[in-house]
């Protein structure tokens, strides 16, 4: 925009700004207090998108395009005001705003919470290919369930992970539209009575059902443009909280208060912990809820235009993020046959023809598996069409493989009392793909070698992307700016183009810029972390806050959900190596380093809470040990999350990518950190790989540990002897008897966690392997790496001249790229840009009304 038309814009959005806070809330401007002008600014930012939004669905049903609707439990789109502010490109009018209403910018934004949608990596996907398809105009919409409190609120007492509410929900969300006329109905348990349709296939009517409602909450999702031609795609979220007969009044007055409550707090919480009989339940619902409410709409939408089933084929696309929609395919059997009469083999070729499955995760603890006895109970309709299906595919797996009965056992979807959502996934799917390259090799070759080898034209593979938008242009303006300067801004919609900075990277003056904006995202972080990462006692009172921090110090991070295959556990003993050289090398010259390390435990998983109170037991004796000299600082972030990792990722120095090579899917923090200048320490695992590749090995220098081949022979040789690691490298030895030695731990109950730790890295552990992720088969060889990584960042310049690089090789790591590849591999559809008749027309309606 030039200066005319940011005034113009700025003063239009002042005088709503005015308007919502007289007319919706009773004060004017100046009267009113932060929440109440954040969300008169929400309002008023809005209105700027209902239009291209409204014009955007009527050209997607107009041109009656193919669509692609996407079904993820998990969603992370983090702060909705800041994105849909850059993708709208108003910044600038923002400040003006702020400046003529005499308003502080981060004190309005951080009135929002963040949208307690996910848990990781798998939402905030899912969350970047919105943004995607949105910015370039692909016909799509998002389905998931709006989670009252979403997973969790982390909070440290002591060390000690304490879950409670996120309430994300206590005040009106501004972004979300409540559509009481798209209300659906969904059947669980009851009694199926067997009957037939018009072609002789069994269908079930149900006897006596639980029927719970589905009410959707609407998000514009804004795509990001230059003009006013932006496109605007829906997420649909579903919830159970405002749907009267979801409570079961006659079982609360017979005092059964739990089961009264249960399918209204269907959506409450995201993945109820399911180590027990209820919470399994709950999520087996949430996850038919999903599929069941969203297909249901999909039909609904298809039917408008569409007097029969015939193009339906044509006209549907549904991916399933992960195994936990694979129910899909058993719900849209079931609604086919039993709903519109067509007949089984063409409901199944409709089913495979339209549903695509991404697969994120080669972990077999992570490839859900129900108990077929609780399965059948919730659902039994769609369980005997599961064995019908099933039945189907172990017939083919016999005609294709005679006597190999073992297959068909290792094959069948339903085997010893379980069913196996992955395997349904693929069998219902006509496109199975892995998010890396490693990844999709290790599914083809390893973990569904059985279905590769039946049909290899399934599996394909698309390495996972992140959008630039929000984690670079959004959340590091300095940067973004500073890369505009170098190349101009056509990075922003295709990062292809960040190849251009390379150019720069030698010249000296270029390298002080990036070190200069690199200190001052430091310090934001410093600032952040000050009045935002509050120490607790083991009541959860607040008793202390941030000690203070070197903005020249190495800022080296780890955020990321904790897990054992992650490995911070590594980190931690590499912090432990890092404390004994400073206190018993005092003589050894080093430079400051400060770790940062973030994510939650899921509520269930022991060993990770175990490893978050082994990080607070490090800090507690590393940040006030006088000998340490400020020359090491621990700091553990609470509640991490997305707009925590805004702050985090732009100060970032050294990105820790450290997973056990072969189980780390992809990997997307890896490629938000390396976009901001942050050089990767990491293995050969995931995208890491093909991050390599493409940044080159010259400007990627601290790769480590066994690869993934190495790793799966020490497997196979089943010889592997952590002990005798240890007791041939005294620094290991040392660092891993301080688990047990009492260096850390200052409580009874601290010392049993601690040598629980041990015993897990040394010794067989309640039946399972020691050290299952070779955390110290690869110490000694992160240990040297991390001082490379030391010996270079005594050299500023050198080691900006690298960062840069590593940005400039980043292009092919953009969400988009992955967007265009899906379109293209798996959903066939096309760009379908905004009608420019119907938008004039939306516009020019819209003027009319509100003269």
């Amino acid at each position: 925009m030039n200066p005319n038309e940011i005034e113009t814009t700025a003063d239009r959005l002042i005088r709503k700004i005015r308007a919502f806070l007289i007319y919706n809330i009773g004060r004017t401007a100046e009267e009113s207090n932060a929440d109440e002008f954040y969300h008169a600014l929400c309002f008023a930012v809005r209105e700027e998108t209902m239009m291209n939004w409204l014009a955007t669905a009527r050209t997607f049903t107009k041109q009656n395009v193919r669509m692609l609707y996407y079904f993820s439990m998990e969603y992370l789109p983090g702060r909705l005001l800041t994105n849909n502010i850059t993708n709208l490109g108003s910044n600038d009018v923002i400040r003006v705003i702020m400046q003529r209403m005499n308003r502080n910018f981060i004190d309005i934004v951080n009135r929002e919470g963040d949208p307690g949608l996910g848990n990781g990596g798998l939402g905030r996907l899912a969350s970047c290919l919105l943004d995607s398809m949105a910015t370039q105009h692909y016909p799509a919409q998002g389905y998931g369930l709006r989670y009252q409190y979403g997973i969790f609120e982390q909070q440290l007492w002591e060390g000690a992970q304490v879950e409670v509410p996120d309430c994300w929900l206590l005040s009106e969300n501004p972004w979300e539209f409540r559509r009481d006329s798209r209300r659906v109905h969904v059947k669980f348990c009851g009694t199926p009575q067997p009957s037939l349709n018009i072609h002789g296939d069994e269908i079930m009517e149900l006897k006596d059902p639980e029927e719970v409602g589905a009410l959707p909450y609407d998000y514009p999702i804004v795509g990001y443009s230059k003009t006013n031609d932006f496109s605007v795609v829906t997420l649909r979220l579903w919830s159970t909280k405002d749907s009267p007969r979801n409570f079961l009044l006659q079982r609360y007055n017979a005092g059964r208060l739990d089961q009264a409550a249960e399918n209204t707090t269907l959506t409450d919480v995201l993945y109820p912990n399911d180590n027990t009989d209820v919470g399994r339940r709950v999520r087996l619902k949430q996850e038919f809820l999903l599929v069941s409410a969203s297909l249901q709409d999909i039909i609904r939408h298809y039917l408008v235009n569409h007097a029969n089933f015939r193009q339906f084929a044509d006209k549907i696309r549904i991916q399933i993020n992960d195994t936990h929609p694979s129910l899909v395919i058993a719900e849209l059997m079931r609604i086919l046959i039993k709903d519109h009469d067509l007949p089984w083999k063409t409901a199944f070729e409709i089913t495979q023809a339209v549903t695509s499955y991404t697969n994120h995760t080669i972990l077999s603890e992570a490839l859900e598996q129900w108990d077929q006895n609780i399965f059948y109970y919730l659902l039994p309709r769609q369980y005997r069409i599961i064995e019908r299906i099933n039945q189907d595919f172990c017939n083919s797996v016999r005609a294709r493989f005679p006597k190999d009965e073992e297959r068909v056992r290792r094959m069948s979807i339903i085997q010893d009392g379980k069913v196996r959502m992955a395997h349904l996934a693929i069998v219902g799917s006509h496109k199975v793909n892995g998010v890396a390259q490693l990844h999709t090799e290790i599914l083809k070759n390893v973990v569904f070698k059985d279905f590769y080898e039946m049909t290899p034209d399934k599996f394909v593979n698309v390495t996972n992307g992140i959008t630039q938008r929000r984690w670079l242009l959004e959340c590091n303006p300095e940067l973004a700016k500073f890369i505009t300067k170098c190349i101009g801004d056509a990075w922003i919609t295709d990062f292809t183009k960040i190849k251009g900075l390379a150019q720069f990277a030698s010249e000296p003056e270029v390298q002080d810029e990036f070190l200069a904006i690199k200190e001052k995202n430091k310090q934001h972080l410093i600032d952040f972390l000050s009045l935002n990462n509050p120490l607790r006692n083991a009541s959860g009172a607040v008793v202390d806050t941030l000690s203070l921090i070197n903005t020249k110090s190495l800022f080296d991070v780890q955020v990321k959900r904790i897990h054992e295959y992650k490995r911070q556990l590594m980190n931690a003993l590499h912090l432990i190596m890092v404390y004994f050289d400073i206190t018993q090398h005092k003589d050894q010259p080093r430079i400051p380093r400060t770790a940062i390390i973030g994510g939650k435990a899921a509520s269930s998983y022991d060993t990770a809470k175990d490893i978050i109170k082994l990080f607070y037991c490090i800090a507690r004796k590393v940040n006030h040990d006088p000998e340490v000299n400020g020359l090491l600082k621990i700091i553990y972030v609470e509640n991490y999350n997305v707009t925590r990792a805004e702050m985090i990722i732009p100060a970032a120095d050294l990105s820790e990518q450290i997973s056990t090579a072969g189980t780390e899917a992809s990997g997307t923090g890896n490629m938000k950190l390396a976009i901001n200048g942050a050089l990767t320490i990491g293995t050969r695992d995931g995208a890491n790989i093909e991050m390599e590749k493409q940044i080159t090995p010259q400007w990627f220098p601290f790769v480590f540990g066994a690869s993934a081949d190495e790793i799966a022979g020490i497997k196979a040789s089943n010889n592997y002897c952590p002990k005798t690691i240890c007791d041939s490298n005294p620094k290991v030895q040392q660092a891993v008897d301080s688990l047990r030695n009492r260096t850390f731990a200052q409580t009874e109950e601290e010392h049993l966690i601690l040598s629980d730790l041990y015993h897990k890295l040394i010794e067989r552990h309640y039946g399972s392997a020691p050290d299952r992720y070779f955390t110290l088969l690869d110490l000694q060889s992160y240990y040297t790496t991390q001082l490379k990584a030391e010996e270079l960042f005594k050299s500023p310049r050198r080691w900006a001249e690298i960062a840069l690089h590593n940005i400039a090789g980043m292009g092919e790591f953009s969400i988009d790229r992955s967007v265009d590849q899906y379109a293209q591999l798996i959903w066939s559809i096309q760009k379908c840009p905004i009608n420019r008749e119907i938008l004039d027309r939306v516009r020019y309606d819209y003027a009319v009304n509100t003269r």
